[in-house]
Formats: structure tokens, C-alpha cells, sequence
């Protein structure tokens, strides 16, 4: 059930008891070189005051940068309206440890609302997190110290990945707060989150996170919809938030417009969008995502990942 503040609808974040705005604030964009830092910190802070409560990022975007604007961006009283997300790559213990703790430096914050293991794309990730010394056992450390309060993932490849990251999850008893996946106007169609994640998500009450509703902008170059018509289809599934990548004044606009004015879509509204992108959508031609390596970045630096347990070192000994 969707809840309102008087300037941006929220909605329940999961199981979390959290509410979050129906539109987040992406971090890739704003640590880009060609947005100046006083023009990332002014579009952060304008989206707080605007009702924008869900700060995305990651340790790895833009060498930090993002998170050191951002955490310029949340003094002088600001951290207090945001619900602050962020992600890190590494997949064991020591690596994803050091990346919390310099997230946390960064972001200039005592605690991160959200931590994400980031870019699950591949089918041996959720065993190496959920390994004997791998990323989990950081995470869980970490929230015992009160570093982080809520763990989630992300991933933009496979559904199937995804699905195999909660049954590890369960296989260890372990339940996730959020999950983050691509959804937009073309998904439906090719390796669909939306048709095979989100009701699994539903029915485990996990906080779902939608992504690359226009696909860094490449879902608009088919000429099937409009920016507005592709945040409100992901706005319109089960989400507790839809991220989208801002770079500009204008561009925040467009996202706070498309929260103000979405209202739920009927079933022939949703048919109709979805059949004019079927064509497009098919081979996931648009959806560069899921296709090709252009955004998996921890395959150009499979460094911050962190290597292999030391369990796996030993077991590994002698092989060949």
C-alpha cells in the first residue's frame, strides 16, 4: 500500500518498517566528470527537500566519487531526511569489510540504512558470499556493530541468478531486506525479472528495488516510450522504490514529476505499452544489460572483488 508525504508518495521498504520514496535518487550519474560537485550536491539536496528520501550508490562508481559527493551532500543537517543505500563488490570477508568501512568514510555517516552486495551476476556469486569467509559474514559483522542496518543485493544479468542467490540465502537461514533488479517496458519480454524475481520477492516480503527503467537511456532510443511512461511502468509492478540515474536539475524534475503524477495503471494500459515495445524487447537489443559486459564493471576490475577465501586457497593447493 502506497503512503504519502505531502510532496512524494512513499511506500513500505519490505519488511523493514522503513518507507521509502517511490523515486530514488541514483549515485552513478552524480559522480560523473562532466556534472560539476557543487551541481551533484545541489540536485542531492533538492531531491531531499522535495520529499526524495532513497540515496543510491556504490563504493565503485566513479572511483568513489559518487559517495564523496554525496557525503558532501548529506552535512549540515541533510543526512537526517535520507535513507542512504550503497553497494560494495567485495566477495570475501577482509575485502568487503575494507569497502564498508571506506563507504562509511566517504558517505561522512556513522551508519549506511542499506548495504548491498553488488553486481551478483554470475552463478558462483552467492556461493562465494555465503561462503566460509566470504562478503556475508562482513555484512552480518557489520550490522552487529550498527554500520549497517539493513542487507540487500543487486544484480543485472539473469534472473535466474537472482533466484539462485535467495535459495542459497535460505539454504543458510538467512532472509534479505531488499533485492535490486532491472524493470522496465521491455523486460517483460527477454530473461524477465519482473515475471520470474518479483513474485518470489512478494512472497518473501523483500524490499524490491527497480533499476534501469530506461537503461542509462538506451530503452529510449528504440522509440517504444517516453520517459515518463517508462517510470511509470516500473513504478506501477510491486516496488518499493524505482532508482533512476539524475545528472541534471531537469532531469530530477522529470523523475519527481513522474512520482507526483503516477497513478495505478489499468490492465489495457499496461497492454498497451507493453505491446509497443514487444518487437524491440525481443532479443534484448535495448536492454545492453543483460546482453553484453557494457555495465558489468567488475569484470574490467575483477580485482574488487577480493580474490578467493582462504579456504579456497587451501582446498585449491595442489591442483592443476
Amino acid at each position: 500500500m502506497t503512503t504519502s508525504n505531502p510532496k512524494i508518495p512513499y511506500r513500505p521498504l519490505g519488511a523493514t518498517g522503513e518507507n521509502v520514496s517511490l523515486v530514488g535518487l541514483g549515485g552513478f550519474h552524480l559522480g560523473l566528470p562532466r556534472v560539476a560537485e557543487a551541481d551533484a550536491i545541489r540536485i542531492v539536496r533538492s531531491a531531499l527537500d522535495q520529499g526524495v528520501n532513497f540515496l543510491d550508490n556504490s563504493w565503485d562508481y566513479n572511483e568513489g566519487h559518487s559517495e564523496i559527493r554525496v557525503g558532501w551532500a548529506l552535512r549540515d543537517g541533510y543526512r537526517q531526511k535520507a535513507f542512504v543505500m550503497t553497494k560494495v563488490d567485495g566477495r570475501t570477508k577482509d575485502s568487503a569489510a575494507k569497502q564498508i568501512d571506506e563507504s562509511l568514510r566517504r558517505l561522512q555517516t556513522d551508519h549506511i540504512d542499506l548495504m548491498q552486495h553488488h553486481e551478483v551476476i554470475r552463478f558462483e556469486d552467492p556461493d562465494r558470499i555465503f561462503a566460509q569467509g566470504g562478503a556475508m559474514e562482513a555484512f552480518v559483522a557489520a550490522r552487529a556493530a550498527g554500520k549497517i542496518r539493513f542487507i540487500g543485493f543487486t544484480g543485472h544479468k539473469d534472473p535466474h541468478v537472482h533466484l539462485y542467490m535467495l535459495e542459497v540465502a535460505e539454504r543458510h537461514g538467512f532472509h534479505f531486506d531488499t533485492v535490486q533488479m532491472p524493470l522496465n517496458v521491455m523486460d517483460a519480454h527477454f530473461r524477465s525479472f519482473g515475471k520470474l524475481v518479483v513474485p518470489e520477492a512478494v512472497r518473501q516480503k523483500i524490499g524490491i528495488l527497480g533499476m534501469k527503467s530506461m537503461g542509462d537511456s538506451v530503452i529510449l532510443k528504440s522509440n517504444t516510450a517516453s520517459p515518463l511512461e517508462c517510470l511509470h511502468f516500473a513504478m506501477n509492478l510491486p516496488v518499493s522504490v524505482v532508482i533512476t540515474g539524475v545528472d541534471s536539475e531537469k532531469i530530477l524534475e522529470q523523475a519527481l514529476t513522474a512520482a507526483r503524477t503516477f497513478r495505478p495503471m489499468t490492465d489495457r494500459e499496461v497492454s498497451e505499452i507493453t505491446s509497443k515495445t514487444a518487437k524491440a524487447a525481443a532479443q534484448g537489443t535495448f536492454e545492453l544489460f543483460k546482453t553484453t559486459a557494457h555495465f558489468d564493471s567488475t569484470a574490467t576490475h575483477p580485482d574488487w572483488l577480493g580474490g578467493e577465501t582462504n579456504q579456497v586457497q587451501e582446498l585449491a593447493k595442489g591442483t592443476g
